[in-house]
This record gives C-alpha cells, sequence and structure tokens, in this order.
C-alpha cells in the first residue's frame, strides 16, 4: 500500500482531470456512458480531499480542441477547476502551473499516472503524485471524515445518555412524552 503523504498548509496539488478519470475504476466505468457526470464526481471527491488536507488543489481538464475555453472556476477559496485554453492541452497547462506556483515556501505536486509528464514535472521543480496514489488517499481520507461524522452524530443523539442513572433518564423520558413525573 502507498505511503500516506503528510501536505503541508500551502503546498498545491496540480491534478490531470481526464487523467485521474482513466485511472480510477470508479470514474472510468462511468465515463463511458457520461463523461460529465465521472467529471462531476471527481470534482466532488477532490474538493472533499482539499477540506480534509488543507491544501490548494487545482484540478486541470484538457479542452485542447474547444474554442474558446480557457476557463477557471474558483469553487473554494483553495479549490480551483481549470479548463486549458484552445490549443493548450493539460500537460502544457500543468507546467505553466508548477512554475507559477513553484516557490521556496510550499512543495507543489502533480497527480498523474503520465510518466513523461510525471518527469517534466519533475525537472520544472514539482513531486510526482502517482493516479493510484492519490486514489489511495482521497478515500483513506472519505473514510476518516465519515468516522468523524459518525462520532459527531453519536455524541449528538444523547450526550447525557451515558451519565445520568437509569432513573433519572426513566423520569426524563415520561416528562418527554408528557406523562408526567411520576
Amino acid at each position: 500500500m502507498a505511503e500516506q503523504r503528510k501536505f503541508q498548509r500551502e503546498d498545491v496539488l496540480l491534478v490531470d482531470g481526464y487523467n485521474m478519470i482513466g485511472a480510477w475504476p470508479e470514474l472510468a466505468a462511468m465515463k463511458n456512458d457520461k463523461l460529465e457526470d465521472a467529471r462531476d464526481m471527481l470534482i466532488d471527491m477532490l474538493s472533499n480531499y482539499q477540506g480534509y488536507a488543507g491544501l490548494v488543489v487545482i484540478v486541470v481538464f484538457d479542452a485542447f480542441r474547444v474554442p474558446g475555453s480557457g476557463k477557471q472556476y474558483r469553487l473554494r477559496k483553495k479549490f480551483r477547476v481549470v479548463y486549458t485554453r484552445e490549443r493548450e492541452t493539460a500537460d502544457e497547462c500543468i507546467e505553466r502551473l508548477v512554475g507559477e506556483w513553484t516557490s521556496v515556501r510550499r512543495n507543489v505536486y502533480v497527480a498523474t499516472s503520465d510518466l513523461v509528464e510525471q518527469h517534466v514535472a519533475f525537472g520544472k521543480g514539482a513531486l510526482r503524485v502517482p493516479a493510484r496514489e492519490l486514489r489511495i488517499s482521497v478515500r483513506q481520507s472519505a473514510t476518516e471524515i465519515r468516522t468523524e461524522l459518525d462520532k459527531t452524530v453519536q455524541l449528538k443523539k444523547n450526550p447525557l445518555g451515558g451519565s445520568l442513572p437509569d432513573d433519572v433518564l426513566g423520569r426524563l423520558e415520561r416528562m418527554r412524552r408528557g406523562l408526567g413525573e411520576g
């Protein structure tokens, strides 16, 4: 199993969106029926992961043959979705973004399983994250988020339940049901 990465607060994760869709089984199966649904699911999964990991996430989708592209959407303060410019591939966009985000005070990670892109990004100072490793991290964070939410729900159900004697709980329940204190 891949080692869990520890990101620093202002680290940046650049994600080759269509590469992840092709590499993650749950998204690859979905893309054949409706690519837009696979794209939305990836964005949703990475958005949750971004909130958990606390790093800047930029998901890049290739719009090479789409005239007038080059749109960028900021979904949250530290989460963006970028559609490449006309005649720009996702790889070229990611390489440009590596240059823009590289700094002494932060690490830039590039998530792709494209070996050529990994080498180019590494040569520009970025660190590599294979699609499989990112999927493991995203799934692990989702499990940890669910566990924490379950704990919160358990605490909110009846916070006094475990700390009051049974006779007091019984009286409170009778009062709640309008049966009096008796």
